[in-house]
């Protein structure tokens, strides 16, 4: 009796003690949901909570956004728990291995990855104080960990425009101008990418950062906060098909046990909610796909509202849907969700442990050949996905060929990489490789195919078998101590050009004034070919500079970069070292063009290229400042795939026409490719659809209309295209490239300078691609180059930086760049 007692007064004394503690409200000094929160009143609120109740808060910093802001996670449980987190983290993890006996639920609640999607950050506010005050029994086998804003940047970016533009108070009318955002909202992040398609990529530092915060749990259950349309009722899992053919029964049907209990809150308040449509769960790059895949119940819960929902917004069904119904959702599914946890902890861990322990698949070993630098690239990735690889021996290896789709046998080498599933990571390995995904369903919310071996350029083959390796986790030949350039007699330094880390090294040459030329023909010297493309420094060019050599080892020790040294001009084969057919490469000043016309998805894939990966200086030029006369101080001029037809008119075109005509380097990118047509000079055709006089007229279904019109659809398939790598935009590159089309817009040939094009093979290799659209592809132009002028036009129909994971096309772009001239 005497325990029980003790052991009812200390209950008592917690929830008190917890009672005091401030709400979101009392803290913040208005009522949650009546305003925006900034983000560091957030980071005040939590850090609040962590010196208030730190027996059942451990707060982390777990990195910085671009523009420095601080990104939070907030481990709540019991105080038992946080005194031994490190202890149940450490116990959950041996489950990866078939060890270890937790009894602990682990849950993730990751709040707005969409910045504008803000209502879900007020919401962890409010689940966080309910967690600590009247639901806190569910803490006492739940780990909770809490990401209040995965995007910081994004938010408070659409926050501060919301301010600076809101009524007073606010206003439900739809056309009112706090409902519609400018060009540049708040969705993504600081590059204008979208963080929810990048969790697999992770070409952004909050990605980076987030997934090794992510590997140190890797949780049972993950839930990702969003919001849809103001009119959309709200969503949550189960999830619609297509499923990954990986994805568990059990992690099936826990989505169904987790959505009935939603289903129960839900009802009891009169609110609208559907599951099973719209959002699948195929894609690997989203915050519940990637959690599926390493073994968690991943989720997305989407409310309606979004960046034009404001505080306040009149529906299509005459009701006024508030911050304060959209938190209320978000809270409730939030909690929900920790309660289901919470009731079924064992049987979480016991088929967490099963997920990492029954793997039989079909390709046991992926196996790589390429130019080290691409190698290095990949590996580059696999590491920060903490997936281990190995290194063959001289020998052979038999299987699937990524580019014939047919069995082979090859050479395998110490510098071949070795990719297996039978390691923790075994199932993600199996998604991010495996040539072609398994599609259940057509209808899909994303793209449909992203095969790394394709991604990356690389020459593969998916075996059957469990290939020797060496495991290392180490990049192979990665030259640690190169050999600095001491010979200043040379007549020239020589590199070759095949990779990004070739054009990282260019940019930096060029950033530092070193005159560089390159050559159009492939030429032997010293025993040694160079292939076209191959980078030349010469002693001559580069008078002009006091310590020549003393700069150009600075950027050798910058860029990890080996050159060779030549005494002569003189070649054994090919063409001298100053013959024509050796060109000096421009030092160019550079564009990009920004705002309406523009999508600002495209827009920021180009920016982070140049700023993060080329590092090359770059000027943003508002779609205002397109006259020929403030053209005049660029050399190329880079138009993002948008929506162009009303922007380019006759008196743009014009204008763009003449600068190119005067010299200029236009480089048009999707839709600003279709902009173009008409554009005097200018001979770029849309490929007209050739009709079937047998069609009769298509009486399909309302019901069955959505799903005949897929037919005309690319969703993000992979085609094998010929390159004419004679060609200066396609230095470095082999006769054939794999494109990721995203859509099935379509071009003639032109009369010279096509470079990249689909001929009549217009099956994808990976990805689902309609009936219709492929032979509306068939025959047609991806990358070309048209001379008019002095100047030259680049034609870029698919996109070569698609979302910063398109490794193999990025040196394309860099060709545009630097070597057509």
């Amino acid at each position: 009796m005497k325990k029980i007692l003790v052991a009812f007064i200390f209950i008592s004394y917690t929830f008190i003690s917890a009672q005091q503690v401030k709400s979101p409200s009392e803290f913040l000094g208005y009522e949650l949901g009546t305003e925006f929160t900034r983000h560091h009143e957030v980071v005040d609120y939590y850090e609040y909570l962590a010196k208030e109740v730190s027996d059942n808060i451990k707060l982390s910093t777990y990195g910085k956004t671009n523009e420095r802001r601080p990104l939070l996670l907030a481990y709540i449980s019991s105080a038992k728990n946080i005194k031994n987190l490190e202890a149940i983290r450490s116990e959950h993890l041996k489950s990866t291995k078939g060890e270890g006996n937790s009894e602990i639920a682990i849950v993730w609640l990751s709040y707005n990855v969409h910045g504008n999607e803000s209502v879900s950050t007020e919401a962890s506010m409010k689940t966080i104080y309910e967690l600590l005050t009247k639901k806190s029994d569910y803490l006492e086998n739940t780990v909770v960990i809490i990401d209040p804003c995965i995007n910081p940047d994004g938010r408070d970016r659409y926050v501060n425009w919301y301010n600076e533009n809101k009524n007073t108070p606010f206003t439900a009318d739809p056309n009112s101008k706090e409902h519609n955002e400018g060009w540049l909202n708040g969705r993504a992040n600081h590059y204008m990418f979208d963080l929810n398609r990048d969790w697999a990529w992770l070409t952004q530092i909050e990605s980076q950062q987030r997934l090794k915060a992510y590997n140190n749990w890797l949780p049972h259950i993950h839930v990702d906060f969003h919001e849809q349309g103001v009119d959309s009722p709200y969503y949550f899992a189960p999830a619609a098909e297509p499923f990954h053919e990986v994805i568990t029964n059990f992690q099936r049907d826990f989505q169904v046990t987790i959505g009935k209990n939603h289903a129960k809150y839900f009802d009891e308040n009169g609110w609208f909610y559907f599951t099973k449509e719209v959002f699948d769960l195929f894609y690997p790059s989203y915050g519940d796909t990637y959690p599926l895949y390493n073994g968690a119940i991943g989720m997305t819960y989407e409310q309606g509202g979004s960046g034009r929902a404001g505080l306040g917004i009149l529906t299509k069904a005459g009701d006024t849907l508030t911050l304060k119904d959209r938190l209320e959702h978000h809270f409730t599914t939030g909690i929900s969700t920790v309660e289901i946890a919470s009731g079924n902890s064992k049987k979480l861990n016991t088929e967490f442990k099963k997920f990492y322990t029954n793997k039989n698949f079909k390709y046991k070993s992926y196996v790589l050949n390429a130019d080290i630098d691409k190698i290095n690239a990949l590996t580059s990735l696999l590491d920060k996905h903490e997936i281990e690889y190995g290194w063959a021996s001289n020998s052979t290896s038999k299987g699937l060929d990524y580019k014939t789709q047919k069995i082979k046998t090859i050479k395998t080498t110490p510098n071949t990489l070795v990719v297996s599933t039978d390691q923790i990571k075994g199932t993600l390995v199996k998604v991010l490789f495996e040539p072609n995904a398994k599609l259940t369903d057509s209808l899909t919310y994303d793209i449909t195919a992203w095969s790394l071996p394709y991604a990356y350029g690389l020459d593969a083959v998916a075996s059957e078998n469990n290939v020797a390796s060496t495991k290392t986790n180490a990049s192979k030949n990665t030259v640690t101590n190169i050999p600095l350039i001491s010979n200043n007699k040379a007549y020239a330094y020589i590199k070759d050009w095949n990779s990004m880390e070739d054009a990282r090294f260019l940019a930096e040459l060029l950033k530092e004034k070193i005159k560089v030329r390159y050559t159009e023909k492939p030429f032997n010297i010293d025993n040694k070919k160079y292939e076209r493309g191959s980078l030349i420094i010469t002693k001559k060019d580069n008078e002009h500079l006091k310590d020549f050599i003393k700069i150009l080892n600075k950027v050798q020790e910058k860029e990890n970069a080996s050159l060779t040294a030549v005494k002569t001009g003189f070649v054994d084969e090919g063409n001298d070292l100053g013959a024509s057919s050796v060109k000096l490469i421009k030092n160019s000043k550079i564009a990009v063009l920004s705002g309406s016309p523009t999508s600002t998805l495209q827009f920021g894939e180009i920016w982070h290229f140049f700023e993060q990966q080329l590092q090359y200086p770059i000027t943003v030029l508002h779609d205002s400042k397109l006259s020929k006369s403030e053209l005049e101080d660029y050399d190329v001029l880079i138009l993002p795939d948008g929506w162009y037809s009303r922007f380019l008119d006759s008196d743009k075109q014009n204008k763009l026409s003449e600068w190119v005509k005067s010299g200029g380097k236009l480089i048009a990118m999707g839709g600003a490719v279709k902009g173009l047509e008409g554009t005097e000079g200018f001979s770029i055709k849309t490929k007209v659809k050739e009709k079937d006089s047998t069609k009769t007229i298509d009486l399909s279904t309302f019901e069955t209309s959505e799903r005949d019109a897929i037919k005309n659809l690319i969703t993000g398939a992979i085609f094998e295209t010929k390159v004419d790598n004679t060609h200066p935009l396609a230095f470095g590159y082999d006769d054939n490239y794999f494109t990721l089309k995203l859509g099935s817009d379509s071009f003639n040939y032109l009369k010279e300078g096509t470079v990249t094009y689909i001929e009549n093979n217009n099956t994808p290799v990976a990805g689902f691609a309609g009936s219709e659209a492929k032979k509306e592809i068939a025959k047609t132009m991806i990358f070309g180059v048209e001379d008019i002028g002095n100047g030259q036009v680049i034609y870029m129909v698919d996109n070569p930086l698609f979302r910063g994971f398109w490794e193999n096309g990025k040196l394309f772009f860099a060709n545009a760049l630097f070597m057509v001239n």
